[in-house]
């Protein structure tokens, strides 16, 4: 098995979407990550904070420049994550399609660089 990261692309933008239509896709994402649960495939997922809340390091010579806010001015960036265990990158893919079609949202499938091992 090999670990996948499962990233959720959503648009930049502080406000949240109202209720009504975001309570029924947070059901909708719970019951994929039920299911993945069931298929023993899931190991964890979380949402993020709006990516204005982010802190940047970036290394400069002998010193590390700390600022707060994206690294870069983006229309989009990661809202949350699910790493899963696949046999391979077909399984990450199915699994991927349906929380794409819980979320609305463009996912980014990344095999983890060591397999998680």
């Amino acid at each position: 098995m090999a670990q996948y990261l499962l990233n959720l692309i959503q648009p930049d933008g502080d406000a949240p979407p109202p209720p009504e239509f975001l309570e029924p896709i947070m059901r909708d994402i719970a019951a994929v990550n039920e299911e993945m649960r069931a298929a023993g495939v899931w190991v964890f997922a979380a949402g993020l904070h709006p990516a204005s809340s982010a802190t940047v390091l970036t290394p400069q010579g002998d010193d590390v420049l700390v600022t707060d806010g994206p690294f870069v001015e983006a229309k989009e960036h990661i809202g949350g994550f699910t790493l899963i265990d696949a046999a391979d990158l077909d399984a990450a893919l199915f699994w991927a399609r349906k929380i794409a079609r819980a979320s609305t949202l463009p996912i980014e499938v990344r095999p983890v660089a060591d397999g998680g091992e």
